[in-house]
C-alpha cells in the first residue's frame, strides 16, 4: 500500500473517532497549494539541464507549514503529498506551532558536482522564494540535501529578503543552525523508547535492540540507547546487516563505518542476510531506514515485543493488523520521529529571537516535549480506546481541526 493511501485511511479512522463532519475532513485533506517549477541550469561543460522543482504546502492553520527538500530521481507526486499530510500530524502532535509541507527535485545529487547543486538550489530558491518564508513556510534538509544546501537557500533568498536565518532549518551552525539538530532525531527516538518501556514497567538498559538503518538516525538512535545500557545486537545498512547476540560495540561500529562507509565487514559481529534483520530476535525493533519494510510478507515472523517507528510509514496497514494481534506494541512514527522537527523548531525560535541556546538546554527542552508528546498520545488512547498509531492520528487531527474552527476556516 503507498504511504498516501495508508496516510489517508489513518486520517479518515482518526476523523471517523473524532467525529468530524466530512465537510471539514475534506478541507483538511485538501493541500493549501502545490507548486511546481522549472529549474533550467548550465551544467559544468556547458549545457543546459532541466529538472523538475515542486513543494507541496499541505495546511497552516496552526503556522506556518514546515518539512524536508529532497533531492532524489523518483520523486513520486503521491508520496510527497503523503509525507507533507504527516508532517501536518506530526507538528501537531508534537505541539510545535507548524503546518505540514514537503518538496524537492528530481534530480540524482550523486550525478551532479558541488557547484552544479549550487546553480540547482539556488535556481530553485529564486523560483519559490516568494512562496517560502520565516512565517509561511521553512524548509530543512531531507533524502540528498544537508546543511550545504541549507546554506545555498538561506543566502538567495536573503539577497531578496535581507538576512532572514530563520527561513530554513538544519543550517550550518555557523549561519544559526542549532546545537545538537544533527542528533536529534535519534535522541527523540531513545527519549520515546524510554517513555513507552516505562510505561510497561521497563527500562531502555537491559532490552535487546534491532535497528535497520544506519544512517544519520540509525546509528544516533543506536549510539545513545547504548550509552544508556541498551544491547544491540544486529544492525543493518545498504552494504550489508551484521549481529552478535552478546551485543555490538557501537563506538567500534562507528568508527568503522566512519572508514569503511558502511558496517559490512565489521570484525566485532558476524554478517547476516539483510532481509532477515526485521526477524532477528530482539526486544526492540527499530526501523530507521525506508518505508513499507514491514509488510504482511514478514510481520508473522517478527519476533521484537515493541516496534519503535523511527522511519516514516515503515508498517504497512496490514501488518499493523498482524502484529496487534500478536500483541507487539508500535511506537507510531508521527511521534517515534518527531524529535528532529521539534530541535527544527528550537533552530527556527533561536533565530527568531537572535539568541542560540546551549545544547544542555536544546536536549532538556527536547526531552520535555518527548515526554508531554507520549502523555497526551496515551490520553487520546484511553479518550477514543484505540491503539498508539490512532491515539497519535486523533491528537493531531484533533489539534488541527481545532484550529481550522476557531480561525473560521471550515467549509
Amino acid at each position: 500500500m503507498n504511504a498516501l493511501v495508508a496516510t489517508n485511511r489513518n486520517f479518515r479512522l482518526a476523523s471517523r473517532l473524532l467525529g468530524l463532519d466530512s465537510k471539514l475532513e475534506k478541507s483538511l485533506l485538501i493541500p493549501f497549494r502545490e507548486i511546481k517549477v522549472e529549474c533550467t541550469i548550465p551544467k559544468d561543460d556547458g549545457t543546459l539541464a532541466s529538472y523538475v522543482g515542486f513543494r507541496v504546502q499541505h495546511d497552516n492553520a496552526r503556522g506556518p507549514m514546515k518539512g524536508g527538500i529532497r533531492y532524489h530521481p523518483e520523486v513520486d507526486p503521491d508520496e510527497v503529498n503523503a509525507l507533507a499530510q504527516l508532517m501536518t500530524w506530526k507538528t501537531a502532535v508534537a505541539n510545535i506551532p507548524y503546518g505540514g509541507a514537503k518538496g524537492g527535485i528530481g534530480c540524482d545529487p550523486a550525478e551532479l558536482s558541488i557547484s552544479e547543486l549550487e546553480r540547482l538550489t539556488r535556481v530553485f530558491t529564486q523560483k519559490i522564494h516568494d512562496l517560502i518564508g520565516v512565517h509561511t513556510d521553512v524548509p530543512a534538509p531531507d533524502m540528498g540535501t544537508g546543511p550545504q544546501t541549507m546554506a545555498w537557500i538561506l543566502d538567495e533568498y536573503s539577497k531578496f529578503h535581507g538576512y532572514s536565518p530563520a527561513v530554513v532549518t538544519g543550517k550550518p551552525i555557523d549561519l544559526g543552525g542549532s546545537l545538537g539538530r544533527d542528533a536529534a532525531t535519534g535522541r527523540g527516538v531513545l527519549f520515546a523508547t524510554e517513555a513507552l518501556l516505562n510505561e510497561h514497567g521497563k527500562s531502555v538498559s537491559g532490552q535487546r535492540f534491532v535497528i535497520q538503518g544506519f544512517g544519520n538516525v540509525g546509528s544516533w538512535a543506536a549510539q545513545l540507547i547504548s550509552e544508556n545500557g541498551g544491547k544491540v545486537v544486529a544492525v543493518s545498512d545498504i552494504t550489508g546487516a551484521i549481529k552478535n547476540s552478546k551485543g555490538i560495540d557501537i563506538p567500534a561500529l562507528l568508527n568503522h563505518v566512519r572508514e569503511q562507509k558502511g558496517v559490512n565487514g565489521f570484525p566485532g559481529a558476524d554478517p547476516i542476510n539483510t532481509n532477515s534483520i526485521l526477524v532477528e530476535d530482539c526486544d526492540v525493533l527499530v526501523p530507521a531506514a525506508l518505508g513499507g519494510v514491514i509488510n504482511r510478507e514478514n510481520a508473522n515472523e517478527i519476533k521484537a515485543k515493541f516496534i519503535i517507528e523511527a522511519a516514516n510509514h515503515p508498517t504497512d496497514p496490514e501488518a499493523d493488523e498482524i502484529l496487534s494481534k500478536k500483541g507487539v506494541t508500535i511506537l507510531p512514527d508521527i511521534y517515534a520521529n518527531s524529535g528532529g522537527v521539534t530541535v527544527s523548531y528550537f533552530e527556527w525560535v533561536q533565530n527568531i529571537q537572535g539568541f542560540m541556546w546551549d545544547e544542555e538546554k536544546v536536549n532538556k527542552e527536547l526531552k520535555t516535549y518527548m515526554t508531554k508528546g507520549f502523555q497526551a498520545m496515551k490520553g487520546m488512547c484511553k479518550t477514543h480506546d484505540c491503539d498508539l498509531r490512532m491515539g497519535a492520528f486523533t491528537l493531531g487531527v484533533n489539534r488541527v481541526a481545532r484550529a481550522t474552527v476557531l480561525r473560521g476556516w471550515e467549509a
